[in-house]
């Protein structure tokens, strides 16, 4: 099968690097398109409807999020690519919306297009924690998206009381009492999450500091939470775990 596709990025060699690379590995995508800005990119998608689009996060006038917000209608199927900084893979991560990152190789590229084609777009919910960020990158997020396998659900952060590893899988415990389970790994969330008062209690277990009730120092050492769940603490964790609760409480 066919597609179409339009590049939108503002440095000249990026977009005609990504042109060549399209025409020589990936001969099913025609580039019906090409633009430097976000003007222009409007102008262009006014009048192309590509099935693809290639689109930079930060261009000169402006970021590729507004040009969203100027065609809200827009049907393509979004392949975000950002350059190699720390926050907006951090971004990317907690929206849960998959990027392509600079530099990148052909199986970076294939890979993205191959998701491309099978991706349902973005909510503005998604969009919404994407840009909120980044445009404030020191800042703790307030807000992620956890994708299990039926859908895409956006939770406050200090709505998560404890995560529980299962294998490769990850169940997340919220305080309304409702379960998430996410096809990421428990490490891939705590490394996320550690600025967000969560600690690693446990080679299976990530707790949210702020619901910790009390440590109980028998049986080996385990925290008793609000909503009344225990938590098993690791003899190498013990002394880290009760030096946080005693600066949380």
């Amino acid at each position: 099968m066919n597609y179409t596709a339009v590049l939108v990025d503002d440095m000249p060699t990026a977009l005609q690097l990504l042109q060549s690379d399209l025409e020589m590995s990936h001969q099913e995508i025609e580039v019906i398109g090409t633009a430097n800005s976000v003007v222009a990119a409007a102008k262009l998608l006014r009048t192309k409807s590509p099935d693809i689009l290639f689109l930079d996060v930060m261009l000169g006038d402006g970021t590729g999020f507004d040009l969203l917000e100027i065609i809200p209608d827009l049907k393509s199927k979004v392949i975000f690519v950002t350059a190699s900084d720390e926050f907006a893979i951090r971004a990317f991560k907690f929206a849960a919306i998959d990027y392509l990152l600079k530099p990148y190789g052909d199986d970076e590229l294939a890979i993205s297009i191959d998701k491309a084609k099978l991706q349902i777009a973005p909510d503005k919910e998604q969009i919404s924690i994407l840009k909120e960020t980044l445009s404030t990158p020191t800042a703790i997020p307030t807000k992620i998206s956890l994708h299990s396998l039926e859908k895409i659900t956006v939770v406050v952060i200090n709505d998560i009381i404890r995560c529980v590893s299962d294998n490769n899988n990850t169940q997340f415990y919220l305080k309304d009492g409702n379960k998430i389970f996410v096809t990421k790994t428990l490490k891939y969330f705590a490394d996320m999450l550690k600025d967000c008062s969560f600690m690693r209690t446990h080679q299976s277990h990530l707790v949210n500091l702020n619901y910790v009730k009390e440590f109980i120092k028998s049986d080996g050492g385990y925290l008793m939470l609000t909503d009344g769940a225990s938590v098993p603490v690791s003899v190498r964790k013990k002394v880290e775990v009760m030096q946080a609760i005693s600066g949380v409480n």
